[in-house]
Formats: structure tokens, C-alpha cells, sequence
């Protein structure tokens, strides 16, 4: 209760010192002609500033047949632009047509299922090729990135989630209108060179992750499992024939579609003035053609009847997951869902921790988070946990069901309910704390609720849960009907086979 105490004073520090009058004072949102939406937040305690790019797109809004698509822009992110990254974009723009055109008719003959010509498609691919050589030669490798990394910028990176694809760096604040025209430029005017090659990367890191990784396959197939109709039971990295076969032309149209002004939130925190740098970003960002912005989803994800599963028989570590649907973040029980991920898995207080791994023994880890693959959409609310040898993965499923039953029967104790609470309060407020992870929070809470003080309105949604709350939404969620489980079960090799490298000697991998 002394550590509890602690964090509540911390708490009340930190809503002191950022407070939301506070950051309205030195926070300016305004939303250009062509649509795109600027926010600019006065922190001037260092010469640097932090921004995040936030496009409301990923691999979610991948279009049929295109698995990975929204994932290519990832790698694509720094490649350049019509100025930077080429020695003579004129003539790579009509190099990089013959790319289309040669690629076009390489796949177009590949995907014949009948009459498939093998002489033609080896010489069709040597056109390829040869055009691919044609274009390379105007390239400039790395351009955009060394000319950022000359100027300061740390952490340029990029992700792609299932909701969003999100760019990010630091750099120094007399560095800015610099980074206005290259991310203004990479937003507006990409170009997609070196996209075959990049292609082949993304081919690779499938392999790595998912083909080459029994856990990474489970994952996979859990959600291929869980999901009938919504786009969330894809693989985000993409299935391996699609990401194949996907086209630089196809990285056109959904750029075209999805990566205008009207869908995309920049956020820019640190050492600068509203009234000099907003005019110097509409200056760049403004000049980025508008478009509509992209359509509803309207694929929703029938109600789950039956009980699912997954088994995996390998050599290799055993595991356990399974998970439950849930609505999305804008459901009014959002908060109660944070309340059971704590109460559950959070620490060596939680009950996960205790039951499974403490006082059992029969888990090296357990642990529930929820909104998983996303939270755009209704996700699932998730549990896993790696057996300890001697252990089987239907064990852990018991135990973590015995677990979710005291939650439906029984009302959490006063201690987990106000542990949650200032945990929960002081992880939003310590997020807030350095520029970049304010850029981040401004930029999603903009794009999902259009509206950034949303950050500050959900410390009330945390301290309105109540025990009954936890109670109803554990009743309404996890019931055998809307689960799916997944294991990974060790095989014995068979007598006088050699043994596999996987298998598990001595303890949980």
C-alpha cells in the first residue's frame, strides 16, 4: 500500500504538470485546404523536435488479393522522392515504366494455369530483369535517409500495424523546415524504386517470422481461425503468393487511394513557435494534391457460435494462446478491458502470474492483452503461456480458464480495482513525457476520436470502472463459444529418427 501511495502522489505530480488547460495553451490544430491535419505542440525544453506521421491505413485496408500491400510502404518509406534519391528523375520515371510494362507481362504469363509457356516466361523474366538494371542505374542508394542522418535525425523509422502506417524521427529544431520538404516530398511525390527488391526483402522477413517460427505460425492461424470475414484473420506481413506477385502499379493505387491529405495526421512536438512553424508546414504540406478520403470498411465480423481450436504438432517448444472477440476502442467498456489486461497480467501482482507461474509451477510465463491484431476494429482479447517441461498446453488452458471464472463469479479485490487505476494513469501521463511519445499520442488520439484531448478524457473512463463492470464484461466476454485456442504440442521424434534441433532440453525456450 506504501508503493500504491507512492504512485498516486506521482500521478497527481505528473496531471499537475500536464494538465490539459496546460498543453491547450501550447498545442495549435488546424486542418489544410487539401485536408491533411497539422498539429504543432510548443515543448521548448531542448533545441530538438519529434514527429509522427500517422497514415489511417494498414494492412487491414489491403485490398484482395494484395495481402502485404499497406507492409511494402513500410520498406518503401525512405526510398525517396521526384528530388532526392535520383540523378535524373526525368529519365528513371520512363526507366521505371519499362519496369511496369516488362513486369506486367512476366506476371501476366506467370499466372496462366493452362498453357503456361516456360520459354516464354524465361525470356519474358530476363526483360524483367534487364529493365529493373535500366532503372537501378538512376538510383542514388540511400539518399533520403543520409541526407536526414547529416542533419541530425535519430530514430528514422517506420511501422505498419493492422490500423495505421506511422513515420517517425528526431531532429534538431533549426532543422525544420528541412524536414517539411522531405516529408511533405515523401508523402506527395514517392516513387516506387527499388520496389521489386524491397519485395524480396518483405519475402524474407515472412520467412523469418512466420514460415521459420513454429510460435509465428500459430499466430497466423489463430487469427486465419478466429476471423471468417473481416480482414483482421489476414497475414499483416501478407501470404507468401501474394506478396509474390504484387506490383509497384498496385503500390500506386493504393498510395493514390489511401495516402491523401484527408486520411493522415502530422504531429510535431518540441523546440518551436505555433506562430512561425504552422505557416512554414501549410507552406509544404498544403501543396500535397487532395483526395477523397478513403471509404468505411464495411465488412463486419459475424458473431462467433462455436468453439474453435488450433493444434500444431513440432519438435519444438509447446505454447498456448487463445483469444476472445471484443468490440472496438470506442466501445464504452474500453476501460473495463484495460482493467482485466492489469488485473490479469500485469506484473508479479497479477493473477496470471501468481497462479500459473508462482504457485503451480507449471508456466515459465502467462500473461492477457487485449485489442490484438488491432483496435480499429473488434480485436480479440488474448491470454498465452509457455508450459514448464513436465507441463502440457491444455494444462495452462484449464488454469487460465479456473482464472477467468473468478473474474464472472467473484469481484476483484479493492487493491487490484485502485492498482489499476494509478498504474494505469501513470503510464498515460508518463507517455506524454518525452516529445516523441506526445507526437505519437497527439497523432492517434487526432486520427481515432478527432479530437487529441481524448488523452486527457479517459483518466475519468479508468476511474469509472467498477467491480461490477469487471464482473458483466468478463460474463459477456469469455465464454467457450466466442474463444479460440491454439497450441503448438511437442512430438516425440519417432524411435531411430534424429533428434531436432527445436526440441526443448531442460527448460522453457
Amino acid at each position: 500500500m506504501l508503493a500504491l501511495g507512492s504512485v498516486a502522489a506521482l500521478v497527481t505530480v505528473g496531471v499537475r504538470a500536464q494538465d490539459l488547460a496546460s498543453f491547450e495553451k501550447r498545442t495549435t490544430v488546424k486542418v489544410l485546404p487539401n485536408g491533411l491535419t497539422l498539429i504543432v505542440c510548443e515543448r521548448p525544453e531542448a533545441p530538438v523536435f519529434s514527429f509522427y506521421t500517422l497514415v489511417d491505413a494498414g494492412s487491414a485496408d489491403d485490398p484482395g488479393g494484395q495481402s502485404g500491400l499497406a507492409h511494402m510502404f513500410e520498406h518503401m518509406a525512405f526510398k525517396g522522392t521526384d528530388e532526392i534519391g535520383t540523378t535524373n528523375y526525368t529519365a528513371e520515371k520512363v526507366a521505371l515504366a519499362k519496369v511496369e510494362t516488362a513486369y506486367a507481362a512476366f506476371d501476366a504469363e506467370f499466372r496462366k494455369r493452362v498453357g503456361q509457356d516456360a520459354g516464354r516466361l524465361a525470356s519474358l523474366k530476363k526483360t524483367f530483369d534487364e529493365a529493373q538494371a535500366g532503372a537501378q542505374k538512376y538510383v542514388i542508394p540511400n539518399a533520403f535517409p543520409q541526407l536526414a542522418e547529416q542533419n541530425g535525425a535519430e530514430g528514422l523509422n517506420a511501422s505498419t500495424e493492422e490500423d495505421s502506417t506511422q513515420y517517425f524521427w528526431n531532429m534538431p529544431s533549426n532543422r525544420l523546415e528541412l524536414w517539411a520538404y522531405m516529408e511533405s516530398g515523401r508523402i506527395g511525390h514517392p516513387v516506387e524504386r527499388e520496389f521489386y527488391k524491397e519485395r524480396d526483402v518483405v519475402q524474407e522477413e515472412r520467412r523469418m517470422r512466420i514460415d521459420s517460427s513454429p510460435t509465428g505460425r500459430l499466430v497466423e492461424q489463430m487469427l486465419a481461425t478466429a476471423y471468417v470475414a473481416h480482414p483482421y484473420g489476414r497475414s499483416g506481413v501478407g501470404w507468401e503468393s501474394e506478396i509474390s506477385q504484387v506490383s509497384a502499379t498496385e503500390a500506386e493505387a493504393f498510395h493514390k487511394k489511401y495516402y491523401v491529405p484527408a486520411n493522415i495526421v502530422v504531429a510535431v512536438v518540441g523546440d518551436l513557435k505555433a506562430s512561425t512553424a504552422m505557416p512554414m508546414l501549410e507552406k509544404y504540406f498544403g501543396k500535397i494534391p487532395a483526395g477523397p478520403k478513403p471509404e468505411a470498411m464495411t465488412t463486419v465480423e459475424p458473431v462467433q457460435t462455436a468453439e474453435k481450436s488450433v493444434v500444431i504438432h513440432e519438435q519444438t517448444q509447446p505454447f498456448y494462446l487463445e483469444g476472445y472477440h471484443r468490440p472496438d476502442y470506442r466501445d464504452p467498456d474500453d476501460a473495463v478491458y484495460d482493467a482485466i489486461t492489469d488485473i490479469v497480467s500485469n506484473d508479479r501482482t497479477s493473477r496470471l502470474y501468481k497462479s500459473l507461474v508462482r504457485d503451480q509451477k507449471i508456466a515459465a510465463v502467462a500473461q492477457g492483452f487485449s485489442g490484438f491484431p488491432g483496435q480499429k476494429f473488434p480485436g480479440l482479447f488474448a491470454f498465452y503461456a509457455v508450459p514448464l517441461p513436465g507441463h502440457t498446453p491444455e494444462e495452462l488452458g484449464v488454469s487460465i480458464h479456473k482464472e477467468l471464472e473468478r473474474l464472472k463469479t467473484e469481484d476483484v479485490s479493492d487493491a487490484e480495482l485502485e492498482r489499476y487505476k494509478e498504474r494505469t494513469k501513470a503510464d498515460k501521463l508518463s507517455g506524454l513525457a518525452d516529445n516523441a511519445g506526445l507526437a505519437n499520442s497527439l497523432a492517434e488520439y487526432q486520427t481515432r476520436y478527432g479530437d487529441w484531448r481524448e488523452m486527457f478524457r479517459e483518466i475519468a473512463k479508468i476511474d469509472a470502472v467498477t467491480k461490477a463492470d469487471i464482473k458483466r464484461v468478463a460474463n459477456k466476454t469469455f465464454v467457450a463459444s466466442n474463444r479460440t485456442t491454439a497450441e503448438i504440442v511437442y512430438d516425440a521424434p519417432k524411435a531411430g529418427a534424429p533428434k531436432s534441433a527445436a526440441a526443448p532440453a531442460g527448460g522453457a525456450q
